[in-house]
């Protein structure tokens, strides 16, 4: 009797090497951690095993993901998450996600998932089978499969590694995963860029078919173009509607998430790497002056209100009269009526009438979450590098020492190196010496990472 090979066998998703085979490098590759025990040594290598998965698995072996934990954790119950996900951003676009993936999935035999930016499992639809069956390793809402938690697997890579992922089978860390393949794409603010969470196809081998990744890259691309075309009506209805300006509606909307869907991170603030901020309010982003930038950043971290000698003492580097302030918040003011006249600043105390969400603030609630990953991927340089105000001075070292401690404490040999590319890292010994010791003694990267240490000693003993 001939054997059929299902064609997915012999056309990997990647390339290169059949699935297959894929498939018993992966196997064995396990069963070479079973031998090591806890824990992956930095020079072991696994055969046949592509390099994105070694390192996904050594991060995961640092982490203390469980491989023989049959479940995920489940991180939110029902009421909390039914609330979280009604405030969440990514509401706005599940019609575009169930019009485009979970539609077709019932016919396809895969399940559909949306996740936040530090991979929580918002919305699990599709196949009713399919959903039956990964409810036994709790591939459900609510469920936490960054990771961190459950190690490899596509929602949680393509978050840590900030692009479209496929992982097939045996090459997922948890064996309980090991029946099933997934494509995960990222999903970042179509204004601000910001990360809000990742898309996701689980299912049979057909998860991770070459056009797969393809389909569902198209899919995050067509649902940021509803997202900002939504915002953008919502912000032309604003300014038709005068009787709907500064309404309590629109204050709730901005405060709890009360108002339309995707609330949450309509309006941001980008502040790092940049000594001029970059505003975005309702799908329109404009450049901001650099004392605007520093205002705007203090007034967005004091969502309370700060009075006029508070303003002035976070602002001005030395004694400075509330006058220079008020003729400054003159300017801003009209900078921000024209943008969007709900967005002008209260006074008595000065206080944002919306919420307004900083990168900054973003990467300091991955931290918070143990999710220096995404938070490493948000970073993009200290927050308004050139800025003096004290207030500003203090909020860029807070964010910068918080992400420095959490990449030395926490991070694999891949997040030290890329923090070592950051400007305020290029001089930092101690980071570099921790890649060392965490890179295989074969790794390439080693080189490079001794050169600079000899470049460092050289410059400090000149």
């Amino acid at each position: 009797m001939t054997k059929v090979i299902h064609p997915a066998a012999l056309f990997p998703p990647a390339g290169g090497i059949p699935a297959a085979l894929r498939q018993q490098y992966a196997s064995a590759g396990h069963e070479q951690l079973d031998a090591q025990g806890l824990g992956f040594p930095g020079d072991l290598q696994l055969p046949g095993l592509s390099s994105l998965i070694q390192e996904s698995w050594r991060r995961s072996a640092e982490l203390q993901a469980n491989p023989d934990n049959p479940e995920a954790p489940l991180a939110m119950d029902r009421e909390e998450l039914e609330e979280y996900r009604r405030q969440h951003p990514l509401a706005a676009i599940m019609p575009v996600i169930h019009k485009l993936l979970v539609l077709p999935s019932h016919d396809s035999g895969m399940l559909v998932a949306v996740g936040d930016e530090v991979g929580r499992l918002l919305w699990v639809e599709g196949d009713a089978a399919m959903q039956r069956r990964a409810e036994r390793m709790m591939f459900v809402p609510g469920a936490d499969w960054s990771e961190a938690t459950v190690g490899t697997s596509a929602p949680g890579t393509a978050l840590a590694l900030g692009r479209g992922i496929q992982i097939s089978g045996a090459e997922h860390y948890k064996r309980s995963v090991h029946p099933w393949s997934c494509t995960a794409v990222p999903f970042h603010d179509p204004d601000s860029g910001a990360l809000l969470g990742v898309v996701d196809i689980t299912g049979t081998e057909s998860a991770v078919a070459p056009h797969t990744l393809s389909l569902v890259e198209a899919t995050v691309a067509a649902a940021q173009a509803h997202l900002r075309v939504e915002r953008l009506q919502l912000a032309a209805e604003r300014q038709s509607s005068p009787a709907r300006r500064r309404g309590p509606g629109f204050a709730a909307a901005g405060r709890d998430g009360a108002g339309a869907a995707g609330s949450l991170y309509r309006n941001s603030l980008q502040l790092l790497g940049r000594d001029q901020a970059l505003l975005s309010i309702d799908g329109r982003t404009v450049p901001l002056s650099a004392r605007h930038s520093e205002i705007l950043a203090l007034l967005s971290t004091h969502p309370e209100g700060l009075n006029a000698e508070e303003l002035c003492a976070l602002l001005y580097p030395g004694n400075a009269s509330t006058m220079t302030l008020r003729a400054e918040m003159v300017r801003l003011r009209k900078v921000l009526q024209q943008l969007n006249p709900d967005a002008v600043p209260e006074s008595r105390p000065y206080r944002l009438p919306l919420d307004l969400v900083p990168d900054s603030g973003q990467v300091l609630n991955c931290l918070q979450r143990g999710a220096h990953r995404i938070a490493l991927e948000i970073y993009r340089g200290a927050v308004l590098p050139r800025s003096e105000a004290p207030g500003i001075a203090e909020l860029r070292n807070r964010v910068s020492s918080l992400l420095r401690e959490a990449v030395l404490t926490d991070g694999s040999a891949e997040s030290l190196l890329r923090y070592a590319e950051l400007p305020e890292a290029k001089d930092d010994v101690e980071v570099r010496i921790a890649a060392l010791k965490l890179l295989p003694p074969r790794s390439p990267k080693r080189a490079a990472i001794v050169a600079d240490l000899e470049r460092l000693e050289a410059e400090l003993s000149a």
